[in-house]
């Protein structure tokens, strides 16, 4: 009778701590419908595919992971959804993709004291306000702004047996403040190498028409074009070029709508040969990206496609490695948090897209970098790093 009683007890208790075991809330803050839902929906795929990993491998120190969507179509709507994701208690809140959205979320998340873990907007300023809980896995537009200037000084101009005192170079963007940090970078650094920027114009990525933009850039005979941008807006672009007849020698895009396949499909043949800086995609030599071929494999088996972008690789492996601090964190408790990500280190070469990790003490990765990419018979090729790239350059004469 005694042992009965025990035999009960015993699993009375094992059914009570089942029943209270609560799940890990983590909140998901991306544009999933609107202008910009292809490559929110796109970003998020990859932090629900870290999510399934990190569950089928006992979620976080035994706890599994539960995501909260939220929908946040512009800045307005990334406050009130920040505020709903506090309400709900949430760990942590990861995202956003776009700039203006991680702007406007990330200061609701400090005063709350949650983690804010943004994996692929690139505004520089974001992680230079002073926030204590703020992290950030992606490059930032400083980044960009010198990766596409530096492709054009030792790749792109020799490669092409161009002359730096012939080019004259048109800097064009959208005026959000991805676009417009970019911009500001490409700017300056090319000024500080000598070349000439022959315009630097803003325009809305809402915008219809980009022709008086296009004429400016072609009475000042730019032969250089480097546009920060959007999907509708790098496609609005290229139509109107050629309508205009314009025809830079070199275009070259920082990541956004030039890193997408579905620009690639509109724009058409006119799209080859065009040059991109961006996260790491999916062209890119397995062997320096170890894991690379499970998240393909797991994409594909989750949503029967192939990835559109890089977004949700860069997505993937930045969750990745938030969750994993969060596990050795030991606890939810965000100083604890913080400590894990700040002592967080991989090597680069280490994970599926090639990054490493390393954070200062602003929260930004220093370990991330962007690859050089070019538009090859309809299919976005890596070029550069040597390491993983899986095409070479092809150069206009």
């Amino acid at each position: 009778m005694k042992c009965s009683k025990l035999v009960i007890a015993l699993a009375s208790s094992v059914l009570a701590a089942t029943a209270t075991a609560a799940p890990v809330k983590i909140g998901a803050l991306y544009p999933f419908s609107g202008g910009l839902a292809l490559l929110g929906q796109e970003s998020f795929r990859g932090l629900e595919l870290a999510v399934n990993e990190r569950n089928a491998a006992g979620g976080i120190n035994g706890d599994k992971i539960e995501i909260v969507k939220v929908d946040a179509v512009d800045p307005n709507q990334a406050v009130s959804g920040a505020k709903q994701l506090v309400a709900d208690k949430v760990a942590a809140i990861f995202g956003s993709y776009a700039s203006g959205l991680a702007y406007a979320a990330s200061p609701v998340a400090e005063l709350a004291g949650i983690p804010y873990f943004e994996l692929g907007a690139t505004a520089h300023k974001i992680t230079t306000r002073g926030y204590k809980y703020l992290f950030r896995s992606n490059p930032n537009t400083e980044t960009f702004g010198d990766a596409v200037v530096g492709a054009l000084d030792k790749t792109i101009v020799p490669g092409m047996g161009l002359n730096k005192k012939d080019i004259r170079i048109g800097i064009i963007h959208e005026d959000g403040p991805y676009g417009t940090d970019v911009a500001a970078t490409e700017e300056k650094r090319a000024k500080a190498l000598g070349y000439t920027v022959v315009q630097k114009l803003a325009y809305s990525a809402k915008s219809v028409d980009l022709s008086s933009l296009i004429l400016r850039l072609k009475g000042d005979k730019a032969n250089v074009v480097m546009q920060t941008s959007y999907q509708n807006d790098t496609v609005l672009y290229f139509r109107q070029a050629k309508e205009a007849n314009f025809n830079p020698a070199v275009v070259i895009g920082a990541g956004g709508g030039y890193s997408l396949v579905d620009t690639g499909k509109a724009v058409g043949s006119d799209i080859n040969g065009v040059f991109n800086l961006d996260f790491p995609q999916i062209s890119i030599n397995p062997k320096g990206a170890p894991g690379l071929e499970k998240f393909l494999a797991e994409y594909k088996s989750t949503y029967n496609a192939t990835p559109q972008s890089g977004h949700s690789l860069a997505n993937y492996v930045g969750a990745k490695a938030f969750l994993d601090a969060m596990g050795k964190a030991g606890s939810l408790d965000k100083d604890k948090i913080r400590e894990a990500v700040l002592a967080y280190q991989v090597p680069t070469g280490q994970t599926a897209n090639g990054w490493g990790f390393k954070f200062d003490k602003d929260g930004q990765n220093v370990a991330s970098t962007l690859y050089l990419m070019q538009w090859q018979d309809g299919i976005l090729k890596t070029i550069a790093p040597k390491d993983l790239a899986q095409a070479k350059p092809v150069f206009k004469k």
